[in-house]
């Protein structure tokens, strides 16, 4: 069948009729295609057909499998010789803003609704680029929980949410958004804005989190290239403070995100037992060893890397004196690291920060990672198979096995054998429905 023309949609027999004598709403969705990656890490199927009830897979078949039509209602979907992979899962965004200049003022003049109405869009954006789940870690205010709340109940088009809140940081650490601003504008943050010091406050501020409504735990092991301090991107948290926060936590069932961009930091927080390390720009051999023992996950995010450099060394460049310095040492480091970790056989899971690139452009991370030295297939489990893990919903999402959620991404170019076509979905399924359909 002609590809383009394979995008249409051929509705099988609808049988079921109500009272009114209206049709229902169809229950059963069929799935043809002619090549499917169902279980990433496992070689690609070629013609499939997958069956749908409600939201979920109940049959993945190798070869088109005719269904012989029964009281309920079915609809069939013919993709032709189309790619379909599971739906992608961003382990990294920041929903609730989007960096551009301006963004220092805005944090002076918008109240929280407005970031939850831009959020709106941005989910949008993400989803309709493929990616049917994000861990969202790191969101002032409570717009990430009503977003996350609202595409639960269907009321908005987005990703499945796994939400942190605000992070924890210490005073003045890469995690305080009080940063250049005058003492008076803003009340000195305490633990319902993640900020701790101590054992003590540090416990705090995780239970504050969690009773606020977060998913997981985010931490801020080390300064960052964004916050607005000369203090460099070593490690701010000390040693039992760390624990603290990583116990408590995992008490309390969530696991722990950490920000790290400086090897001492990286290495205290993998001893003190997180869950995953967002960025490991300056990882060394102790590192490695220590993401081996531990099993915790690398969450890359190249693109963040990439974005700072960018912006930091252009003609219109609106960075602080202080950013800039850390984007141009930082940036350039992050995509030999991931390859060095890969290498040396550390678990990746795939994540953006988007939020500081452009929300719907979080594709663009997999030609990074490929440049990185991973396989196109590589990229994908770490998108799917391992990102579900981290984000604690393997028995949910990515793979399209039965009993799981038919998260889906349609393509016309196979991203197995081109990683660019990737950013070129054609369609895009969640729960069973289509997107923007």
């Amino acid at each position: 069948m002609n590809r383009f023309l394979s995008c249409l949609v051929a509705v099988s027999v609808i049988t079921t009729v109500d009272a009114s004598n209206q049709m229902s709403t169809p229950t059963v969705t069929v799935i043809y295609c002619g090549a499917l990656l169902d279980v990433p890490g496992q070689p690609a199927r070629g013609v499939s057909t997958i069956t749908i009830e409600n939201d979920w897979v109940v049959s993945v078949q190798t070869g088109r499998v005719e269904r012989e039509h029964d009281s309920g209602s079915v609809v069939v979907y013919d993709f032709g010789d189309a790619t379909i992979l599971p739906g992608l899962i961003d382990c990294h965004t920041h929903l609730t803003h989007e960096m551009k200049p301006g963004s220092r003022l805005a944090r002076m003049v918008e109240e929280d609704a407005e970031s939850a109405i831009r959020a709106v869009a941005y989910a949008r954006r993400t989803i309709e680029a493929g990616f049917t789940t994000v861990r969202n870690v790191g969101s002032g205010g409570h717009a990430i929980f009503a977003l996350r709340d609202g595409i639960n109940r269907g009321e908005i088009v987005g990703p499945r949410i796994v939400a942190a809140g605000h992070a924890i940081t210490p005073t003045g650490g890469h995690g305080d958004g009080t940063h250049g601003f005058a003492e008076d504008i803003f009340e000195i943050p305490g633990s319902y804005q993640g900020v701790a010091d101590g054992v003590d406050e540090c416990r705090k501020a995780v239970r504050a989190q969690v009773k606020r409504g977060a998913d997981c735990i985010k931490l801020t092991a080390t300064g960052g290239v964004l916050s607005m301090t000369n203090a460099g991107t070593n490690q701010q948290f000390f040693d039992d403070e760390l624990e603290a926060i990583v116990e408590t936590a995992h008490a309390l069932g969530r696991n722990v995100a950490a920000h790290a961009h400086g090897t001492d930091g990286i290495n205290a927080a993998l001893r003190a037992g997180v869950d995953s390390i967002e960025h490991g720009s300056f990882l060394d051999d102790e590192s490695i060893s220590l993401f081996k023992r531990t099993g915790a996950f690398l969450v890359p995010t190249v693109l963040a890397g990439v974005t700072v450099s960018e912006i930091a060394s252009g003609e219109d460049n609106y960075f602080t004196p202080e950013v800039t310095a850390k984007a141009l040492a930082v940036g350039p480091v992050m995509q030999a690291n991931l390859g060095r970790a890969h290498r040396e056989g550390v678990r990746i899971a795939f994540g953006t920060d988007s939020g500081v690139s452009r929300h719907g452009d979080n594709t663009r991370e997999f030609e990074l990672m490929v440049d990185a030295g991973m396989t196109p297939a590589e990229t994908i489990f770490a998108a799917t198979v391992n990102a579900a893990e981290l984000c604690g919903l393997s028995d949910e999402i990515g793979t399209l096995e039965p009993g799981k959620y038919a998260d889906f991404v349609v393509y016309f170019e196979n991203p197995l054998e081109d990683i660019g076509a990737i950013r070129r979905p054609h369609m895009v399924f969640k729960g069973g429905e289509v997107i923007g359909d």
